[in-house]
């Protein structure tokens, strides 16, 4: 493909949607072949800006898989950010296997309101531990 062919759209769809599928079922401790799994909400909403923000919820292994279950839900029923994406086995590898991280990512930071929306929805779901607020970095 030279760098004038134009993108194929309709591949770049697909290959999302199959990932979208994997990680549907994936559980973050047993996922190997990827860094994250991933869930977006599944109505409609804001459009993520530039300026995207991210909660960071820290976990562990023994705590992941259950804490994933809950937010990957909430995400897709939209009570949360417009994506969730937790960490898996092959994103730890280099550091303590006991951390883990699920990342709640906003569709602007400068929202406030919508950022402490999103906090207070953690909360109410059971998250605890020390929760960290910045701008999206991918």
């Amino acid at each position: 493909m030279s760098s004038n062919d134009p993108l194929d759209l309709n591949l770049i769809q697909m290959v999302q949607r199959a990932r979208m599928a994997h990680d549907a079922e994936a559980v973050p401790s047993e996922a190997a072949g990827v860094y994250w799994v991933e869930a977006k909400r599944e109505i409609e909403g804001k459009e993520p800006t530039p300026r995207a923000g991210v909660w960071v919820v820290p976990t562990t292994t023994s705590e992941i898989d259950a804490l994933w279950a809950t937010i990957k839900q909430a995400t897709r029923e939209g009570k949360l950010g417009y994506k969730s994406k937790a960490a898996t086995a092959s994103r730890s590898l280099g550091v303590d296997q006991a951390d883990r991280v699920i990342h709640v990512l906003t569709y602007d930071a400068d929202d406030t309101a919508d950022v402490a929306r999103i906090h207070a929805a953690l909360m109410e779901l059971g998250v605890t531990g020390e929760l960290t607020f910045h701008r999206q970095r991918e």
